[in-house]
């Protein structure tokens, strides 16, 4: 018999047993960290930028002496000299004095405000007039402005972007400490799969839930490592999941979590660990195992597409996500119902859905037909000992 728990009691379960695990760190080139996971806040030890640079093409200037300028009555001022790219601002700006920079370039000691190029008109002589007037540090980036020495310029735990790799590149870091991946082992059972070349005979499927679990491991963070297909057979999964046990920090078995006479996994857990949940009320979903082995958590997933895709983005995410040291980045929208939705099953249920417009539209799904998982671009939980949800009822849809 199978013993049901919620998704939030085992969600509960997987914290309280596995909330403490987290990847050790690697350290690797900046240049490709782009997606990993910071286990260390980065704290910048300089100013950055270490001078105040000009955003434009323009002249450095007093703000006070060119307050009031315009087409009528233009500010003269007196060129002493022009800064170069890449080097030192080797000149002083005082009154009623500009100075030429370019965009990028050191902003001269004595100017407060850069002037762009086409509100400056040369009249002969070094003499410039002015036609606009500017705030101080107008066109201006301040020296210490993107960071000074002590700030936080990356917190641990962050999900390295493109800009977080540009911040680190600024702030003079070539490496950088990230979470490892976590390595998830995959083992597929059952007597009727064949990989997915293979030509099918009578009475045969082919294996899914290799390539889904292994796309949707990489798209949570981890590593993942297929360990082939095997009968249901419980001496073979029991050494088998021994040895990939070792190998990985997380690992999933598709298919064999049923109570049915040759649905091994349960006793090959048992075998070699311990089983905390085995039947979670959802549907799909229901013969899901979660158990643990030296340590490690281990999920019996169902062998139907459909379900094994939502019990792991319902429990599996956050396992892997956890190892690394971030929460589940599930994107969640609020959207309208198109029609009505039936659900009397006692367990929380799982509907696919198109959301198009705010909103959205309920998908037909059965458990082995993963073709209606790529026809959606998210899903709605209807809760338990709910009678279906009406046309027009709000939704929280998690975004596929």
């Amino acid at each position: 018999m199978l013993t049901v728990r919620t998704i939030q009691e085992t969600k509960n379960l997987l914290f309280e047993k596995f909330g403490t695990q987290q990847s050790e760190g690697e350290s690797m080139q900046v240049s490709a960290a782009l997606g990993r996971v910071l286990c260390e806040q980065i704290i910048t030890e300089e100013f950055i930028p270490d001078f105040n640079r000009s955003t434009v093409d323009g002249f450095a200037v007093k703000a006070a002496d060119i307050k009031g300028s315009s087409d009528a009555i233009p500010a003269i001022l007196t060129c002493v000299g022009e800064v170069h790219m890449g080097e030192a601002a080797k000149l002083t700006v005082n009154g009623d004095q500009c100075a030429k920079v370019p965009t990028g370039g050191e902003v001269p000691q004595g100017a407060d405000t850069v002037v762009m190029l086409e509100y400056v008109e040369a009249i002969g002589e070094q003499q410039y007039a002015f036609y606009k007037p500017a705030a101080p540090g107008s066109n201006m980036i301040m020296r210490g402005e993107d960071g000074k020495p002590g700030d936080v310029l990356i917190p641990k735990g962050k999900i390295l972007t493109a800009a977080d790799l540009g911040t680190l590149s600024a702030a003079g870091f070539s490496e950088v400490s990230v979470s490892r991946k976590p390595r998830v082992g995959i083992i597929s059972t059952g007597d009727e799969l064949v990989p997915a070349g293979e030509t099918l005979k009578p009475g045969q499927i082919r294996d899914v839930n290799q390539t889904l679990l292994a796309a949707l491991v990489e798209q949570a963070g981890g590593q993942a490592t297929f360990h082939g297909i095997i009968k249901d057979n419980f001496e073979v999964l029991r050494e088998l999941l021994d040895q990939v046990v070792q190998q990985s920090d997380l690992v999933l078995v598709s298919g064999g979590t049923s109570v049915g006479e040759k649905d091994a996994m349960a006793q090959a857990l048992q075998a070699l660990g311990q089983v905390y949940v085995h039947g979670i009320a959802v549907k799909p979903g229901k013969p899901t195992l979660v158990g643990e082995v030296s340590g490690k958590p281990v999920f019996g997933l169902p062998g139907n597409p459909v379900a094994c895709f939502f019990v792991f983005h319902a429990i599996v995410k956050d396992v892997t996500q956890s190892l690394l040291g971030i929460e589940n980045d599930q994107i969640i929208v609020q959207a309208t119902l198109s029609r009505a939705v039936a659900s009397n099953h006692g367990r929380e249920e799982f509907i696919l859905a198109h959301l198009e417009d705010g909103l959205a539209h309920p998908i037909p799904s059965k458990s082995g037909l993963i073709s209606t998982v790529s026809k959606a671009n998210g899903y709605f939980i209807i809760p338990r000992e709910t009678e279906g949800l009406p046309s027009g009822a709000p939704v929280s849809v998690y975004l596929i």
